[in-house]
């Protein structure tokens, strides 16, 4: 699809910027869910056309195995994470040009899980969306704050840290900030498989502030541009209360991504 397709789409959509929706699998789904789960998409998409864009991150060991069909379906398939260094001693990581090679477009990087459990810096987070872009893949940065924090008063503070890194890679010219290759998500780590869920009040309040520290730094061509997806728990009975706050630019979807015809009811809950 072209860039004059996708603005198109976006204008018919309503919003300012083009819906993304992102299916992270996790460590879950063997290969006839994949084939499976891309059977059941195909078969919902040839009915019309996209306003929106659709991403599909699943472990490292079906990229390979879906790359042709994610082209035809143009979908973006994405690495669930990838390292910083291009290649070494890193048993069990994945490079940025191995995930290019294996046919993923794009990759996550932060995750909540991954800055929680394996314990990655900002400025870690930072450099693999410096290495991915590297090697032609847009990366989806994910940020937000944990319970404590929120409860502390933080959230400004946690948001600059996570975010003051990649505004400088962008300021030096080492990440570009082109929506088709960066795109943001916002995980409010306190509402992530704990029952709880951000209201749509709470979320929209978040990710104005995040723009506003993108537009505070740099500027608001950029800021206004970027994609920020919302990754708290999305699910079909809340997307569309969630989709309804204009700050939202699509989801991040976990466990309910896991179904196809799950995560296609979240984005029939957004009017598609």
């Amino acid at each position: 699809m072209s860039d004059t397709d996708r603005e198109k789409g976006t204008a018919e959509a309503g919003r300012s910027r083009r819906p993304l929706f992102a299916a992270n699998w996790k460590m879950n789904l063997l290969s006839r869910d994949v084939d499976a789960f891309l059977d059941r998409l195909a078969h919902e998409l040839e009915a019309a056309p996209r306003q929106y864009d659709l991403l599909l991150a699943p472990s490292p060991v079906w990229l390979d195995r879906m790359a042709q069909r994610c082209r035809d379906l143009d979908l973006r398939l994405c690495a669930q994470d990838v390292h910083p260094a291009a290649s070494g001693a890193h048993t069990g990581d994945v490079s940025a040009q191995q995930a290019a090679d294996a046919g993923a477009t794009w990759t996550l990087c932060g995750h909540s899980e991954r800055r929680g459990s394996h314990h990655e810096t900002d400025e870690v987070v930072c450099a693999k969306v410096v290495a991915a872009q590297e090697q032609g893949l847009g990366a989806l940065f994910c940020l937000g704050e944990t319970l404590p924090e929120r409860e502390d008063d933080q959230v400004e503070e946690v948001f600059s840290r996570q975010l003051d890194p990649l505004i400088d890679a962008i300021e030096e010219g080492a990440v570009q900030p082109d929506p088709l290759r960066l795109a943001l998500a916002y995980e409010p780590v306190w509402a992530i498989g704990t029952g709880r869920t951000a209201t749509p009040e709470l979320a929209a309040q978040s990710h104005a502030l995040l723009r506003a520290r993108l537009r505070t730094r740099l500027g608001p061509e950029i800021a206004e541009r970027l994609q920020i997806l919302y990754g708290g728990s999305v699910k079909p009975a809340n997307a569309g209360a969630l989709w309804r706050e204009h700050e939202l630019d699509g989801f991040l979807v976990g466990g309910a991504s896991l179904d196809p015809g799950s995560f296609l009811d979240i984005i029939r809950g957004c009017g598609f």
